[in-house]
């Protein structure tokens, strides 16, 4: 068993779309019409054929309650492993991505929190 397709709550799939592809690096998987939405999903360049993410739509009642409480906790709605957390950092500030925690080590782990501007709270993790 593995994990094909995980999910995180967007307001917005265009503009979803734009920041994780133009800003974060990933690109286009599968985009399939589901009447007002889409089935869309994104996966890293460097995994085309790995775990897909679904920028699901937060048209459900439940999940925009949930996606609006996890931001006002200041609680990543997923996380992206990166090689160097400060420089993504660095490259993300620069395109202006704006973090809500500048990258801190817990422990052997270095994490930063980033607004995808889609209604999520987004954590990088460097692992040892």
């Amino acid at each position: 068993m593995r994990i094909h397709v995980t999910s995180v709550f967007v307001d917005d799939q265009d503009k979803a779309l734009r920041f994780y592809t133009e800003k974060l690096g990933f690109v286009k998987k599968t985009e399939v019409p589901l009447g007002d939405y889409r089935w869309l999903t994104v996966v890293s360049p460097e995994a085309p054929e790995g775990t897909e993410l679904l920028l699901e739509p937060d048209a459900h009642p439940a999940a925009k309650a949930y996606a609006e409480a996890l931001v006002r906790d200041g609680i990543p709605a997923t996380s992206f492993a990166v090689d160097d957390v400060r420089a993504e950092y660095e490259r993300l500030s620069a395109l202006g991505v704006r973090f809500t925690q500048e990258p801190t080590e817990a422990g052997p782990v270095v994490v930063a929190v980033l607004d995808d501007t889609c209604g999520n709270l987004v954590q990088l993790a460097q692992l040892p």
